[in-house]
């Protein structure tokens, strides 16, 4: 089954990969890593916020660490910011948690992603949906999604 995500980056001719672990809910991104045998540091979570103007961003970092709310703003350009409840994730993104993709969801929110990942050879996302994600070069996602790498964790 195809997820909002995969669709957009076939459109857009970007390269990527999926990969599938077997999960019935959400999962820590930790375990996710695990689960697929590959090096946290190469797996990220996604991550929406709003800030003080009512404003929502989008921000992917490692899964290993946390968002760094201080620093979010910052990027964003906000006087502070704070994570969205899980209840509002699927109104506001189309997506679950645990399944929540930067590519793909209802409206296009400013998007960040962590500064660490642009040194990487890939990075590994959720694409979508519980178990299924997204392996792909970090400047392929900054492109579709018109993101910037920021220091955020």
């Amino acid at each position: 089954m195809k997820t909002n995500a995969i669709r957009i980056l076939e459109q857009k001719k970007v390269e990527f990969e999926v990969i599938t672990f077997a999960a019935e809910e959400a999962v820590s991104g930790v375990e996710a890593a695990a689960r697929m045998g590959l090096d946290v540091e190469n797996v990220f979570k996604t991550l929406v916020t709003v800030g003080k103007s009512g404003a929502h961003y989008v921000f992917v970092v490692p899964v290993a660490k946390e968002l760094d709310l201080r620093k979010a703003a910052v990027a964003a350009g906000e006087k502070n910011i704070s994570m969205i409840h899980s209840k509002e994730l699927l109104p506001l993104t189309g997506y679950i948690h645990g399944g929540c993709s930067p590519i793909g969801m209802k409206k296009a929110f400013p998007t960040f992603v962590d500064a660490s990942a642009e040194d990487r050879e890939f990075i590994v996302f959720s694409g979508g949906r519980i178990g299924l994600q997204i392996k792909m070069k970090p400047g392929s996602l900054i492109n579709a999604v018109n993101a910037s790498y920021k220091e955020l964790v």
